[in-house]
């Protein structure tokens, strides 16, 4: 694996857990939404993540040692998808969004669960951190050993 094969795969966990940071924000900014473009409460997003490259196909790569780049590893957002959990029901029968018994629909998003999955994904854009800055000073030393 190069060097800038290793780059571009902390390149593409960055990028994926910084959209995932964005849907995440977006969910805590909608968590009192009671009416959407599509009508009815906001549902909560989440993000799924999947691989570029098949571990069959790294391990493949590896073994034959193919030097073509049409394979290359990292991570990318597969889709986004609607939580399918309900609604929470609040009595609040002076809002305007309240049914003929004086429930409202709020959206399926709740706070703590967003705030975990929010610190999982700032650890893991830290992680990619460490390992773009550990292949940097891998490079850098490698320099050295030229001089």
């Amino acid at each position: 694996m190069s060097f800038l094969e290793s780059l571009n795969i902390s390149g593409s966990g960055l990028t994926a857990q910084r959209f995932r940071l964005d849907i995440i924000s977006e969910n805590i900014a909608n968590i009192d939404s009671t009416r959407t473009e599509a009508g009815g409460p906001y549902r909560r997003k989440m993000v799924v993540l999947s691989s570029t490259v098949s571990f069959k196909d790294m391990m493949a790569k590896n073994i034959n040692n193919i030097k073509n780049n049409e394979i290359r590893g990292g991570v990318e957002v597969a889709d986004i998808i609607e939580d399918p959990s309900d609604f929470k029901l609040v009595y609040n029968p002076e809002h305007p969004d309240a049914d003929e018994n004086g429930y409202v629909s709020m959206p399926n998003v709740d706070s703590l669960k967003e705030t975990v999955d929010m610190m999982e994904a700032y650890r893991a854009y830290q992680a990619n951190i460490t390992a773009l800055n550990t292949t940097k000073q891998m490079a850098v030393k490698a320099l050295d050993i030229g001089r």
